[in-house]
């Protein structure tokens, strides 16, 4: 079944992708421009749980347009990213090679990773709407765990379950009309169908969203050791009641 799945979301993020980018972002030299004048800002949420980056070995798995990755480089770290679309792969060798640095990028599904990556990184870095793309989270942090080498940092970063799974938001109205602990398999449009002028019914993707607890759970199964768990609020003021985002620290 996960073979089928990541088959769907790897054709719906192998159309049209590097066109949305261009429409998200501009083109990879203006986008290097304001990344190259701020880098840590295209970080900020994840600054406070990453180690000092100069000299480190960095893998940014599914870092789709190499933004977060290209500024992890820019802060002196050697980065990785791990996807399974080229055209993201196009549009963050530009950014990079108009950053002036280095990015090595791997078009693979994470799940078929050889053992050739086994322990080369000091820091695995996955961020924002990533996870749900998983039917089962095991494999996903065992792969994470192989990666890492001894004493390694992994930082998870992504939606919070109560914005995705129980909540439903217009504007400043908010519903709770989502079943939490609702283990279904969705069908939705790619995130990045709303940067495009004409889209496809083909532009979709199939989605399990997890609870927090099976997210930490997952993580401490691969002997992974829990450092942090933090859940931040929404950025909006009517909506700071809410979490947006949870942060997962764990090293091995």
């Amino acid at each position: 079944m996960q073979n089928k799945v990541t088959k769907q979301n790897e054709k719906s993020w192998n159309q049209q992708t590097y066109e949305a980018l261009l429409n998200r972002f501009g083109t990879p030299e203006e986008a290097a421009t304001k990344l190259k004048a701020n880098p840590v800002a295209r970080l900020k949420s994840l600054m406070p749980f990453l180690p000092p980056l100069e000299g480190k070995n960095v893998a940014n798995l599914m870092g789709s347009h190499g933004m977060k990755a290209t500024a992890i480089s820019l802060l002196g770290a050697k980065s990785t990213v791990i996807d399974f679309s080229y055209e993201n792969e196009r549009y963050a060798k530009e950014l990079a090679e108009h950053c002036n640095v280095d990015l090595s990028y791997y078009v693979s599904d994470i799940l078929k990773l050889g053992e050739q990556h086994d322990g080369r990184f000091d820091v695995v870095v996955m961020e924002l709407g990533i996870l749900h793309y998983f039917l089962d989270l095991q494999p996903l942090f065992n792969v994470v765990e192989r990666l890492l080498m001894p004493g390694g940092t992994f930082v998870v970063q992504d939606f919070h379950p109560i914005s995705t799974k129980l909540i439903t938001s217009k504007g400043k109205k908010h519903k709770v009309d989502g079943n939490y602990f609702d283990p279904s398999i969705h069908q939705r449009g790619v995130a990045y169908e709303k940067h495009l002028e004409n889209n496809t019914e083909e532009n979709i993707v199939f989605q399990r969203k997890w609870t927090l607890g099976e997210i930490i759970t997952a993580i401490a199964n691969e002997n992974l050791m829990i450092k942090q768990v933090v859940e931040e609020p929404n950025s909006k003021l009517h909506d700071r009641g809410i979490p947006k985002l949870f942060t997962v620290k764990a090293t091995k």
